[in-house]
């Protein structure tokens, strides 16, 4: 089958290409260490439930489902496997699954090899991901697989005339909970009638993380007596400088930008075009402990990673990053908190931008578009408080897919 032709040759290419590339190789012995790991940990008594999630963004949609399940049924043990470095390497030490590792690339073998030593009771893959061999033995096993906020478009290869015999792979799961009705009708037109429609648990997982958001000392004093506080998170180049020419025509307001890449020249680069404002980066200010500095300075970079979420507290209004690159990072994660968020116009693909856009959510297509929001952000504080409301109330109306999953599956 040419669909294992390819499975080849691509690991023969990650082989090759993990000789010059760190996050490759970092996959490549993850996966050859896999079955090591599941040898050593698996207990040949449990019920395991496998969770696989592809990289970090389809581990915070699967995360409030392991949670609550570990909750609701602690006879079962989690297993939760990835695909990418980006994934494993930031949550394999995660509490809330027995088992963590990556999952052995799809050849035949593999894919045997792997379900023999774990036996699961049950799978769900979130969002994409799917892999022929792997979900055809557990059809062939009688094993329940659900796909979770899960969400199709007509141009993917399962709808074209070219994908028919790739396209059966769908066959093999039990149901799709899936994040709109163009899903479920681009299902239904292959034949394909076990979906429902229940949204995205990225909502229930914002939710979570605003209740655990962290209190931030620095951060506070930065703020504190500030008029107005811009946030900027997972921010690249071209956003960097449509927001940073305004603010540096207006000095109103104070900005805390969070960079996505934290490497020295991106941040010498932010601080180059940051021209007459007092900048302060969040590791010195650490350092320094000097609250009068804090106070003093009118932009504060975040130069490291796992407080971006809890900063969006402390804005009025937000801008996410991605929106002229590849795509728009986590819009949600700002929106929780009742503020205002701006993106770029790269958001087609992304159904919360969708949503968003009808609900404090602003796309920009370049820094005119900007300015002319924040000309009146600033004017007009009934109106920013306003959007800020319409985008809260957006996330908090679409909770509740963790339950809905949960409810409707064979526990």
């Amino acid at each position: 089958m040419l669909y294992n032709l390819i499975i080849y040759l691509y690991l023969l290419g990650v082989a090759v290409y993990s000789r010059f590339n760190d996050k490759v190789r970092k996959m490549w012995r993850g996966e050859r260490e896999a079955f090591r790991i599941l040898r050593e940990k698996v207990d040949p008594n449990a019920k395991y439930v496998w969770f696989h999630a592809a990289s970090l963004g389809e581990f915070e949609q699967g995360r409030p489902l392991m949670e609550q399940l570990r909750r609701d049924h602690p006879e079962y043990k989690i297993l939760l496997t990835f695909f990418s470095p980006s994934g494993y390497e930031v949550r394999k030490n995660y509490e809330g699954a027995d088992i963590i590792t990556y999952l052995p690339l799809d050849t035949i073998t593999n894919a045997r090899r792997f379900l023999r030593t774990i036996r699961p009771v049950m799978a769900f893959f979130i969002k994409y991901e799917f892999w022929y061999n792997y979900l055809h033995i557990l059809k062939h096993r009688g094993v329940p697989v659900y796909s979770v906020s899960s969400i199709f478009r007509p141009d993917q290869v399962f709808f074209k005339w070219y994908g028919r015999q790739y396209g059966r792979v769908l066959n093999c799961f039990t149901h799709f909970f899936v994040q709109n009705e163009v899903s479920k009708e681009l299902l239904a037109k292959i034949g394909i009638k076990e979906a429902t429609v229940v949204g995205d648990t990225r909502f229930d997982r914002v939710l979570q993380i605003k209740e655990a958001a962290k209190q931030l000392p620095i951060v506070e004093a930065f703020v504190k007596d500030a008029p107005q506080v811009f946030v900027a998170g997972s921010s690249w180049p071209p956003d960097e400088e449509i927001f940073i020419k305004y603010f540096n025509e207006h000095k109103g307001w104070k900005l805390i930008i969070a960079p996505h890449v934290i490497g020295e020249d991106h941040l010498a680069q932010i601080e180059k075009l940051l021209t007459g404002r007092k900048v302060l980066r969040y590791t010195e200010a650490e350092k320094n402990k000097n609250q009068t500095d804090l106070a003093d300075a009118e932009v504060l970079i975040i130069n490291c990673f796992g407080l971006l979420s809890s900063i969006y507290h402390y804005g009025q209004v937000a801008y996410v990053g991605g929106g002229f690159g590849v795509g728009i990072h986590n819009l949600l994660e700002a929106a929780v908190w009742d503020v205002p968020v701006f993106f770029g116009p790269n958001n087609q693909k992304f159904q919360e931008a969708q949503g968003l856009k009808k609900s404090g959510g602003l796309e920009i297509h370049g820094y005119d578009d900007f300015a002319q929001f924040m000309d009146r952000f600033s004017a007009d504080a009934q109106y920013l408080k306003e959007q800020g409301r319409q985008a809260g109330q957006f996330v908090k109306g679409q909770a509740g897919a963790t339950q809905k999953v949960l409810s409707a599956v064979s526990l």
